[in-house]
């Protein structure tokens, strides 16, 4: 067999983002979002060669997100353009209960994925294929398209990373359950974070989920906690990786960050729990600057506070 060409291909929804500005009325901030798309994009800042799989509008929007996967360093020839859809758009608005999410992404490009539009040469060349939840939610044939490609993927022996991404906004909380939980039995890594587990098991310990996990079939789960880190697991072996101390400011697209640092770090050739640990120092940084796309880090960041905090 070829060695594969790429370390990671990740299948997913771009969205393009505008942040309300805080204290300038209906001022926003331009930028970009979607979770498999900050993932690869924080994969290959850490090195990782990666493709995006999607499809995007022929719009302005669609054009600014290739031209910034390129200048990440993404391969964007999995990218389709819909000439007759547009990129999807959410918008951030700041209430007082805080962050509030309005989204323009019905019939967006993304969503009219279809199996026969996928680059299955490009995804059979993959070592690591990477999707999430909301790839499958966005609609029935963006949902066949996921599993088509993880099919593809599998067949040609790389190995499956998957994160719940739970929006019940998308789809009822008993289909969620039926197709997550399937796509969790095809994982080899499941990356979920807590809040979405409880949704979706029904249980409230984090040792409890991560039993939930194996007995669906992941063979390895990194439990998300938030500021509390994240619990890890590869079916025997079980280690709760400790938050690190940063000035958050923004915690967008930090599970994102979490996702595509793992899986650049097992492509380099770190075991699992050396992937954990890095992966959970470059969530952490993630959080230090706004948006979801400039603060993820570089390497040199990552490795310097993983010496500071073991030095402390």
């Amino acid at each position: 067999m070829n060695e594969p060409h790429f370390d990671i291909v990740s299948l997913g929804e771009p969205m393009y983002e505008f942040s309300q500005i805080p204290g300038e009325g209906n001022r926003y901030l331009q930028g970009f979002g979607g979770d498999t798309s900050n993932a690869i994009i924080a994969a290959a800042r850490q090195g990782a060669k990666v493709a995006y799989v999607t499809r995007l509008g022929d719009d302005e929007f669609g054009q600014q997100f290739l031209a910034l996967w390129r200048a990440e360093d993404v391969d964007t020839s999995g990218a389709g353009i819909d000439p007759e859809a547009h990129t999807g758009v959410y918008f951030i608005h700041h209430g007082p209960q805080g962050h509030v999410f309005s989204y323009l992404r019905n019939d967006s490009a993304a969503s009219r994925m279809r199996p026969e539009y996928l680059p299955l040469g490009l995804i059979r060349r993959a070592r690591f294929f990477h999707t999430s939840a909301i790839s499958q939610a966005i609609s029935a044939s963006a949902c066949d398209a996921v599993f088509a490609a993880i099919d593809a993927a599998r067949s040609a022996g790389a190995q499956i990373a998957y994160d719940s991404n739970l929006r019940l906004r998308l789809w009822p909380l008993a289909r969620a359950k039926a197709v997550i939980g399937t796509t969790i039995g095809l994982a080899d890594y499941f990356l979920p974070s807590l809040d979405d587990v409880k949704a979706l098991s029904g249980l409230a310990q984090p040792e409890a989920i991560l039993d939930w996990s194996h007995r669906l079939g992941a063979k390895y789960v990194a439990l998300k906690l938030g500021p509390d880190g994240a619990l890890a697991s590869d079916g025997v072996r079980r280690e709760r990786i400790a938050a690190h101390e940063v000035d958050c400011v923004d915690a967008t697209g930090a599970g994102d960050c979490f996702a595509g640092s793992l899986l650049a770090r097992l492509a380099r050739g770190d075991d699992f729990w050396q992937a954990v640990r890095y992966a959970n120092a470059a969530a952490a940084l993630s959080t230090t600057g706004y948006g979801a796309v400039a603060p993820l880090p570089r390497p040199e960041q990552v490795a310097t506070l993983l010496a500071e905090d073991t030095s402390a």
